[in-house]
This record gives structure tokens, C-alpha cells and sequence, in this order.
């Protein structure tokens, strides 16, 4: 069946999008730039800053060179002050957060522990989003991105009522969407790292890759063919419930204890970190790991490897991505050293080939994830209502 060429309007607004799409990626650029790598004629790029500008999404942001003058020479930039965003990354008892133009330049950033009964949390949370918009300057908030642990209901965007999370997680983004009028999206911290380890980090060469999280609790993310998979009840990746040998119990529906969480979480590698003489007041699992790294502990990277290729492997059997990440503050830590130990060991326990890649984002992959889908999802829709609008005014003209 033969396919009906776009008409006018709809190329108008492709291109629109096409042309904002490389603006954000690449910077402001000349409108001989924008010709060069939309491969538009002339008129059609003149038609489209013209459009764009109107719109109030684009700008003259200055000029490329001084010895040339003229409409060419003019250098556009997407308004950055267009709309301004929030990025969340929630633990247990703190949230982090980070206020950003529409461009992503860093307006303020803070962070804070919130305790207490589920209203002093949820309290305490609000307060440093509204503190810290407000130390960016911003009086409104257009959207906000959530990176939180547990389930995310693959139907309604929400975070799953379970047992493990605190009550105020799951009251934060309605409390959020309330109080500031802006749109809040809600992921899980898992697949927001892996969001942006693709993007700005390890996997930024990779369509397909599992992403295996090393923090307080284990966890993966599954990108396949550039889609991020989320499964039937958004459960896709939840590897500390797999039952492994050697724990001395299994998981259960309400916990992961006895799962491959009791080998590689963050409290089980402080304890094999005491065992091996490492443990000191006050260091982390990554602290552990990164020690042993600089001191060529090789025993305890050693047993570190061997748990985690347990988990590796079986997501490699699984799967079959061809590369596994390992990510958080103890993939980060570990860096080669602990990487190429997980890929000997997956090597020898599987015949499909697994390339293993510490990440380089570490703990701050999740924030910077919820930043990246809080951006987008604002661009896709006032780059989308620009577009429309584009169609519009042709239309009534």
C-alpha cells in the first residue's frame, strides 16, 4: 500500500521539531548550520527560525563571528528560561534535588534528610523543593522528575503500595503536583540510572544493555534494542528477589532477604569488608570497595566478583545483552579493577559473550536520570505545542 506524502503543515512541524532536537543537542547555531544539518533549503530554514521565534522557544543568543555580519551569521538558542524543572532522588530518609532551565544549566542544588512520622517527611520534602526553586530564582516549576526505589505501575505512572517503602514516597508526587501546580513523573531509580549511563555514560555506545545497580539495595535495568523494558507489573530487572545459593533462606513476597540482595547490597559488602580486616567507622560499601581498589586487596575484590557474577550471569543467560553495567556508588568504586573480575568469572559460567563495564556515574546516575526525563517530557510538549501551533497559524492565514 502505497504511503501518502506528509502534507505541507505536517513537514512544517517535523522540521520544527528537527531543528529544536539539534539545538538542544548541539548548542546555538547559525541558520547556515541548521541548513547544513537538517539538509533544508534556505527558505525553509528562514521559514522555520521565523516560526520557531515567534513561538518564543528560540532566540538570537549572539553572533558567530565578528568579521562576518548579516541573518546567517546570527547564532539561535533555545529560550532557556522557557521553563524550569526539579529532579528528585529519594532514599529512604533524604531526598536530593536539583533546579534546572529548560537547557539543563544548574540554577541551585541541595540536599537534606527527612525523618520523622510520614507527614514530617512529606513536610520536610516539599519544603527543600520549594527552598531550593527558590534560591534558583524560579517562581514556577513546569515539570518534575521523580527517582525513587520500588515498583512502578506500568499503567498508572505510580509508585506500587508496598511494604518496604516509606509512606511518604508514595504521597510525594500528588503532595508535589498540588502544592506546585507543576507536572511530576515518577521512575524508578534503577531505570533512571540506566537512562543516564545511556545517555552521559558507560552505556552511551549501547541500544541493548542490562544495567545492574550496587547501592543499599540491588536492582537491574533492561535496555533492549534502545527501549527500556518494564514488564507486565513494571517489575522488569527486580534481581534482588532471585534466590542464589549460599544465603541460607529464600525470598519472599514482602522481602528480599535470602535473594541475591543478601550477597551484594551495600550492608552485605560492609560485613564481608569486616571480615577481610577493611571495615572502618563511618565507610560505605563504595568506600570498602574503592579502599580495596587503591590498596590491590585482591582477595576481597575477589569475593566481591564472585558474588556479583552471580547475578551478572543470570541476567546474561537470561537476556543475552552483551553488556552488563554495574552501576551505583560500588560499580563506580570497583571501576576496571572490579568489572574485569565480574567478566572473567561470567565468562567462564556462561557461553554468550558479556562485555562488563563499571559505570562512571555513580550514585548521581539517578538524579541525573529523573533531570533527562524531566527535560524531555517539557520539551516534547512545548516543542509539540509549538508545532501545533505552527499548523494552526498556517491554517488561519
Amino acid at each position: 500500500m502505497p504511503v501518502s506524502p506528509a502534507s505541507p503543515s505536517t513537514a512544517r512541524a517535523i522540521n520544527d521539531r528537527l531543528a529544536l532536537g539539534l539545538l538542544q543537542s548541539e548548542g546555538p547555531l547559525t541558520a547556515t548550520q541548521l541548513k547544513q544539518l537538517t539538509g533544508l533549503s534556505r527558505p525553509s530554514v528562514a521559514d522555520l527560525v521565523e516560526r520557531l521565534q515567534g513561538s518564543g522557544l528560540i532566540t538570537v543568543v549572539g553572533e558567530a563571528g565578528a568579521q562576518r555580519r548579516g541573518p546567517n551569521a546570527r547564532l539561535y538558542g533555545i529560550v532557556a528560561d522557557r521553563a524550569h524543572l526539579a529532579a528528585l532522588d529519594v532514599r529512604t530518609d533524604s531526598v536530593s534535588v536539583v533546579v534546572t532551565d529548560l537547557v539543563g544549566a544548574v540554577l541551585a542544588e541541595a540536599s537534606a534528610t527527612v525523618g520523622g512520622d510520614t507527614e514530617a517527611a512529606l513536610a520536610g520534602a516539599l519544603d527543600l523543593v520549594g527552598r531550593t526553586a527558590g534560591e534558583g530564582g524560579v517562581q514556577r516549576l513546569h515539570t518534575i522528575g521523580i527517582g525513587a526505589p520500588g515498583l512502578i505501575d506500568p499503567a498508572t505512572g505510580d509508585l506500587h503500595d508496598t511494604t518496604s517503602l516509606p509512606a511518604w514516597h508514595r504521597r510525594l508526587a500528588g503532595a508535589l503536583q498540588e502544592r506546585l501546580g507543576a507536572r511530576v513523573l515518577v521512575e524508578n531509580e534503577t531505570n533512571l540510572a540506566a537512562r543516564a549511563e545511556r545517555r552521559d555514560g558507560a552505556a552511551h555506545d549501547r541500544d541493548t544493555f542490562v544495567l545492574l545497580w550496587l547501592g543499599d539495595g540491588v536492582g537491574a535495568a533492561v535496555v533492549l534494542d534502545g527501549v527500556l523494558r518494564r514488564g507486565a507489573s513494571g517489575g522488569t530487572g527486580e534481581i534482588g528477589f532471585l534466590p542464589v545459593p549460599g544465603t541460607g533462606s529464600l525470598p519472599s513476597a514482602t522481602g528480599c532477604e535470602g535473594g541475591f540482595h543478601s550477597l551484594a547490597c551495600a550492608s552485605a559488602l560492609r560485613e564481608l569488608g569486616a571480615e577481610h580486616g577493611l571495615l572502618r567507622s563511618g565507610m560505605s560499601a563504595a568506600d570498602v570497595v574503592r579502599h580495596a581498589v587503591e590498596a590491590h586487596e585482591d582477595a576481597f575484590l575477589d569475593a566481591v566478583a564472585d558474588r556479583i557474577a552471580i547475578g551478572t550471569a543470570a541476567m546474561a543467560a537470561i537476556l543475552d545483552p552483551g553488556c552488563v553495567v554495574l552501576g551505583g556508588e560500588v560499580g563506580r568504586a570497583g571501576g576496571t579493577a572490579l568489572a574485569t573480575r565480574v567478566a572473567a568469572r561470567v565468562t567462564a559460567m556462561s557461553p554468550l559473550r558479556t562485555e562488563v563495564r563499571a559505570g562512571t556515574l555513580g550514585g548521581a546516575a539517578v538524579l541525573r536520570g529523573a533531570l533527562l526525563a524531566a527535560r524531555d517530557a517539557a520539551q516534547d510538549e512545548l516543542f509539540g505545542r509549538a508545532a501545533e501551533g505552527s499548523v494552526r497559524r498556517r491554517l488561519t492565514t
